[in-house]
């Protein structure tokens, strides 16, 4: 498929008070994922509490009052640790289907929500100021775009149509249910599907430790539920869901029992497709950088580089703009 394939609108970005925002869109592609969800951590979600180095003291002592016990984390091998929250997503782990990738960032990281958010849409560099994301720049067509002022990596255009009746978005897991029957729809369909839910509140300044569990608790319930009933449908095989943050938080928990906005962080991918474990590297809180935060090991555009070239079969580095390597958690 050329990068100006044919996209058609199934559905929207909703904006406003709701705090659970879906958008879907359809591309033809001939690859091995028909389906690409993903989750945003709006605000920057802390990932030292998420995927927990259990066996650095350097962990503990950075956050004497937030730190995960070793005893209360999910051990996924002797130095790694996950928050307890996501304890309904083990059999995926136990699966072979959850990859989870650490120090995803970007070199010269911005603080800056919206600026971040920005480089993240846009796959390009922290001083490259770009307007199209880079799902629009693999899939828009002239006659058809999606978007709204929050457009994120879909197309930005003047096509809106808000999902309603009967999706009630109240919820992350109504969310997922959305999504779930989205894909039904779309199941006969040539092309691929991509839905973007975001998951509100990670933005965790202040008195972290409850928000955070619920945050994750919400995550790990609505997409266990998404998996299994797209397991149930044959759909789970050719389904890839990946999670995005604009930046993690800071290694040290500052005054008000939270953190404050760091840099690196990781992330997940998920789906019957997925290579499970660990990609990337521990978190180096040894070589924080200037402003307390964790130190990028990979490049975020690995990931989109990852779903165009291995998902889609599509060459991402006239995409992006040039050559990242794809990382190795697709199964051929």
């Amino acid at each position: 498929m050329n990068r100006r394939g044919f996209l058609s609108i199934a559905g929207a970005l909703v904006t406003g008070p709701i705090p659970f925002a879906s958008a879907h869109a359809s591309v033809r592609t001939d690859g091995a994922i028909k389906t690409l969800i993903l989750v945003d951590f709006t605000g920057g979600n802390d990932g030292l509490n998420t995927v927990v180095p259990i066996a650095d003291e350097r962990y503990r002592a950075l956050r004497p009052t937030l730190h995960i016990p070793r005893d209360q984390a999910l051990n996924i091998d002797e130095r790694t640790g996950l928050h307890p929250s996501l304890r309904p997503l083990m059999p995926a782990w136990q699966a072979g289907e959850w990859a989870i990738v650490q120090g995803v960032g970007y070199a010269q990281p911005s603080r800056s929500h919206y600026r971040s958010q920005q480089i993240w849409n846009t796959a390009s560099d922290a001083d490259d100021y770009r307007r199209d994301g880079w799902l629009a720049r693999s899939i828009a067509s002239r006659t058809h775009t999606f978007g709204t002022a929050e457009a994120g990596p879909f197309p930005a255009g003047d096509i809106v149509t808000q999902l309603s009746s009967p999706f009630d978005l109240r919820s992350f897991a109504a969310s997922c249910k959305a999504a779930a029957r989205v894909i039904a729809a779309n199941r006969k369909q040539a092309g691929v599907t991509v839905i973007r839910l975001a998951l509100n509140g990670f933005d965790t300044h202040e008195l972290q430790a409850a928000r955070h569990a619920s945050l994750l608790a919400q995550f790990a319930d609505g997409i266990a539920s998404l998996r299994q009933a797209l397991i149930a449908s044959g759909d789970w095989r050719r389904t890839l869901v990946t999670t995005r943050s604009e930046f993690g938080r800071s290694a040290r928990e500052n005054d008000a029992r939270g953190t404050d906005h760091g840099a690196a962080a990781p992330h997940f991918v998920l789906g019957g497709a997925v290579r499970g474990g660990l990609f990337g590297e521990a978190p180096a809180l040894d070589r924080l950088d200037a402003d307390g935060g964790v130190p990028a090991s990979v490049d975020f555009r690995r990931l989109c580089a990852t779903v165009l070239d291995a998902c889609w079969n599509v060459a991402s580095a006239p995409v992006i703009g040039r050559a990242f390597e794809p990382l190795p958690f697709v199964r051929a």
